[in-house]
């Protein structure tokens, strides 16, 4: 009984050496992403330029884990408001990885290339996601992103869409711009990206957003939330104040998700004309 004892105890303390060599990983690792949070972070543009230039706004921004793969984007460039939410392939770091890459793309259309239009910021983004991606020499890789996109200048809009439509509640009714079917990124039938021009009226809402939302589990038959739910709840608050919606959403997904676990990113943004 005494050997057991001695045997069982010298067990016990590999096994609370080998737990806490662990626990230590674990810190280490959830470090290392809190500090990729900082760095995404500085990616995404500041809430106070934001509300600078989509003054009557609000951004729902849920990631899954710690980093996201999907992101909100601002840029202004010859008098024009560029804004989007993108949703990039994966969750988490690997996601987080591909939105910098995809973010970076966006900038340099913009910045480098000097293109306003949507539809020609996606064509080029998509070209410069590519390139990026083949430098690895490997099989070619079918990583990249959805996303909708605006430009706005005084009430003229033009949106383009990759696979992510447009949303504008007017006067109780939502009008839905559809996207081209096909992402930023590898795809065997690419064609250029269509730019709508649109005439914005004053108080319309407009709504961009990634799939986090209605594709979430959860309700009492633990099914999707749904993209039909999703436009109904968005006709009942768009007459409450842009920040009123994004706690009414928060609110909503959380009753909705419940117990079920968060399976992807969320990003919405709402802008009140």
């Amino acid at each position: 009984t005494a050997k057991q004892k001695l045997i069982i105890q010298g067990q016990k303390e590999k096994v609370d050496e080998a737990f806490d060599q662990l626990e230590e990983k674990n810190q280490e690792i959830l470090a290392s992403i809190n500090y990729a949070k900082r760095i995404q972070s500085a990616i995404l543009p500041p809430a106070k330029i934001v509300k600078e230039y989509l003054k009557d706004s609000f951004i729902l921004y849920k990631p899954k884990d710690i980093v996201a793969g999907d992101f909100y984007w601002l840029e202004i460039k010859n008098g024009k408001t560029l804004f989007a939410v993108a949703d990039c392939t994966g969750h988490g770091v690997p996601g987080a990885m591909i939105s910098v890459v995809c973010n970076n793309g966006l900038n340099r259309s913009v910045r480098e290339h000097g293109l306003t239009d949507p539809g020609k910021i996606l064509d080029k983004t998509r070209e410069i996601v590519i390139q990026e991606f083949s430098k690895s020499g490997e099989e070619e890789m079918a990583d990249g992103m959805d996303i909708s996109l605006c430009s706005i200048e005084g009430n003229k809009m033009q949106w383009a869409g990759a696979n992510n439509p447009l949303w504008i509640i007017r006067k109780g009714e939502l009008l839905e711009t559809l996207p081209n079917r096909q992402p930023i990124g590898n795809y065997p039938f690419s064609k250029p990206f269509l730019t709508h021009e649109i005439t914005l009226e004053k108080e319309d809402r407009l709504y961009l957003f990634s799939d986090g939302f209605p594709d979430q589990f959860g309700g009492v038959k633990g099914k999707k939330y749904k993209v039909k739910n999703l436009k109904n709840l968005l006709i009942s608050i768009s007459h409450n104040p842009m920040n009123d919606q994004q706690r009414i959403l928060n609110t909503v997904f959380e009753e909705w998700r419940a117990d079920f676990e968060q399976i992807d990113d969320i990003c919405i943004l709402g802008l009140k004309i």
